[in-house]
């Protein structure tokens, strides 16, 4: 990936290997621009995250890599920061990053996509939930303290598909997104997972295209053998849309480059 914006450290707990080898990794793939965005601290769900404590650290960590390695790869700093309205903290928002993912990973505090509550959704109707799902989206996009839209169509991670159109289902959510001035990464993640596809489908992926909303490459990585994995699948499905440009941040400014 030329572009590889959301990667995670062993401060969120459920990622492995250094800081470095992540890094080295991502030179070998030639990417151009390397961004971690770990798990931010929150006062929800402390297992899965950084303490607020580490944020120091995490910082300055990243930024002694950013300075290393200047020479070969741009290294970025970021969060990747849950959507979960009265959780939200000024210390990460008003963080001196790059940028923002914003996510959803809990609907009315249950975490969907953790194996541990796999069993909650045999008590879910599941057209609703996809429908919530999507809705969050939308608020998310609209409280504009993002910059990229984290796994847009997370909610399929177990395989647990509705009826309903699901780009119709969407759309509210794209078009939000589209107003904000967000970003939408295509996250190979989804290839490790049971549904076997990236974030978001490739029809998600072309309404996203018509409405005209900017894209940005995830390996998403854990460990650092996952960086740049399934490259060539991600952009041969970009271009096949119609995508020809990617986008990264500085200090949360957009920027673009041809893939």
């Amino acid at each position: 990936m030329i572009v590889d914006m959301h990667n995670h450290t062993p401060l969120c707990n459920h990622a492995e290997g250094s800081i470095e080898e992540y890094v080295l990794a991502a030179i070998k793939a030639k990417t151009a621009f390397f961004g971690f965005s770990d798990h931010a601290p929150m006062d929800f769900d402390p297992k899965y995250r950084m303490k607020f404590q580490e944020m120091k650290k995490y910082e300055k960590d990243v930024l002694a890599a950013q300075k290393k390695y200047a020479n070969e790869i741009q290294i970025l700093l970021a969060y990747e920061v849950d959507y979960l309205p009265g959780h939200m903290d000024e210390r990460v928002l008003n963080a001196d990053v790059d940028y923002l993912i914003g996510s959803i990973h809990f609907l009315e505090g249950w975490g969907f996509d953790n194996p541990e509550f796999i069993g909650k959704w045999e008590e879910q109707n599941i057209d609703e939930i996809w429908q919530k799902y999507f809705d969050t989206i939308k608020e998310m996009a609209e409280s504009k303290l993002f910059d990229i839209v984290g796994h847009l169509d997370l909610i399929k991670v177990f395989k647990f598909m509705p009826k309903s159109d699901i780009v119709k289902m969407a759309t509210p959510a794209l078009l939000a997104i589209k107003e904000a001035g967000m970003v939408l990464e295509l996250n190979v993640a989804g290839y490790r997972k049971k549904v076997q596809e990236p974030y978001p489908s490739k029809e998600l992926l072309q309404k996203a295209y018509d409405l005209d909303i900017p894209i940005t490459f995830s390996s998403d990585a854990h460990k650092p053998e996952q960086v740049a994995m399934y490259n060539d699948e991600i952009v041969a499905l970009a271009r096949d849309v119609g995508y020809t440009q990617c986008s990264y941040f500085i200090k949360r400014k957009k920027y673009f480059i041809s893939f």
